[in-house]
Parts: C-alpha cells; structure tokens; sequence
C-alpha cells in the first residue's frame, strides 16, 4: 500500500508529522514545531511550513533526536507500516542515537549519587571507620 497521493504536493508540516505518526494529534504536532522541536533544512520551522520530498528534518522527540529525509508527501494518516514509507532516518542519526545508548548504558548507576540517610548497611560500615561497633 503506497502513501495517498490525491493531492498531497502541498501539505502542511504538522499534518505530515502527524500522518507520519511521530505525534498522536495535529496539535502535539504544531506544538513541538513551536518550541523549535523540529528543524527543517536547518532551520526551526513552524507548522505551517511546507515539507518537499528530499527535505531533512531534525526532530527532537520523546525517543531521541532524529534527522529523517522525507520521502514521501501524505495528508491522511494510515497504518504504522505506511506511515513508516513517508520517511527515511540517516545514517548518521542511527550512529548518533546508538553511540547516546552506549553511553547511557556504560553511565554510572545513578543508586552511587544517592544521597540521604545511609541504611542500615552504611551505618554498620561508618562505625567500622570509625572504630566503634564490630570489627
């Protein structure tokens, strides 16, 4: 199944990412184009600017930011798996995201910056310092 091509050579930008399904409603859609969420050859863009196949999109998106190239033009949302044919991720966005999940992974636990009364465990530990309690 390809994208609905009745008249889509003029769409708005919040429509297709909308039809594209990176948002679930128009509205989240033309919001994060209002906080200079989604860039559009570059530059912030607003939502009713008009995407053209071949365009690069930067969006920075609950999941991480993408740069994506537009393939294809759509005013109707439609399943998951046509939705998917609207656009394509760089390779360098897939390098980028990987390399950030790396380092999350790698990261230090984020238990050793707990701060706060010690347990049970670090009291005993604090006395053996100390010189008080059980050797």
């Amino acid at each position: 199944m390809k994208p609905s091509n009745d008249d889509d050579s003029h769409v708005r930008l919040d429509k297709w990412l909308w039809a594209s399904r990176w948002y679930k409603t128009r509205a989240l859609a033309a919001e994060a184009c209002n906080r200079n969420q989604v860039w559009l050859q570059g530059g912030p863009a607003k939502p009713s600017r008009e995407p053209h196949v071949g365009d690069l999109l930067e969006l920075r998106h609950e999941r991480g930011r993408f740069t994506i190239e537009v393939l294809h033009l759509s005013k109707q949302r439609q399943s998951a798996s046509v939705a998917q044919t609207l656009w394509r991720e760089t390779p360098e966005s897939l390098l980028a995201r990987e390399q950030a999940a790396d380092l999350r992974r790698l990261g230090p636990e984020p238990e050793h910056d707990r701060h706060g009364r010690p347990t049970k465990h670090d009291r005993r530990q604090l006395d053996r310092l100390r010189g008080h309690g059980e050797p």
